[in-house]
């Protein structure tokens, strides 16, 4: 069986930082400068990632007592998708992939990601059915190694079975060091490229 992890941010929907800053500043009347250095300069949302909070609701309690901004589950969402769009074509290939293998998502993001992606990606979302790996569910972040192996592992399946697209050069080292297939994703002038690559990956033993 082939299996396709597609990262998220980047790579299936553009993801601009500038966009959602403000987004939460307006939301919960705190400066952007305030929330990055409280929150993200300080490593909560690594911490995140990594599952230290098990729900979104345990990760919006811990947000309020660091930050001081109490944010409901939508509010969380809508800040988050105000800084994110669809790569079109990026989505069209994961629909391509879909109809050569088994498809999921692979992503560095924390509980409410999770909870509401159905709502912020829903053409995604309706692709990938099930199939949603985030690193907070597995407790591993890329590029460590480890965890693409539970990816690979999650699904039943081997390195040599998997193709990996991600737009960070760094994830996809680490996906290679174990013998998966890769893309780097750099642009929407990679989309050609991308499925010329799962075309390719998918008649390897043709």
């Amino acid at each position: 069986m082939d299996l396709y992890l597609f990262d998220f941010d980047k790579t299936l929907y553009a993801y601009d930082s500038r966009k959602r800053l403000p987004a939460l500043s307006r939301i919960s009347g705190l400066s952007q400068y305030h929330l990055a250095k409280t929150w993200w300069a300080a490593g909560w949302e690594v911490r995140a990632e990594l599952g230290e909070f098990p729900t979104a609701d345990a990760y919006l309690d811990r947000f309020a007592e660091v930050t001081g901004a109490r944010l409901t589950l939508d509010e969380w969402c809508a800040a988050r998708h105000e800084a994110s769009t669809p790569n079109a074509g990026v989505v069209d290939a994961l629909r391509l992939a879909a109809t050569l293998g088994t498809v999921s998502l692979f992503s560095n993001n924390p509980p409410p990601f999770v909870a509401t992606l159905a709502r912020m990606a829903p053409d995604v979302a309706e692709i990938l059915g099930p199939n949603v790996l985030v690193s907070c569910e597995i407790g591993m972040r890329k590029p460590d190694p480890k965890a693409y192996l539970a990816a690979v592992d999650h699904y039943g399946t081997s390195p040599a079975d998997t193709f990996f697209v991600d737009d960070s050069a760094a994830n996809v080292a680490g996906a290679a060091s174990v013998g998966i297939t890769t893309l780097h994703f750099t642009g929407s002038q990679d989309v050609p490229a991308l499925n010329a690559a799962i075309t390719a990956f998918a008649a390897r033993h043709s």
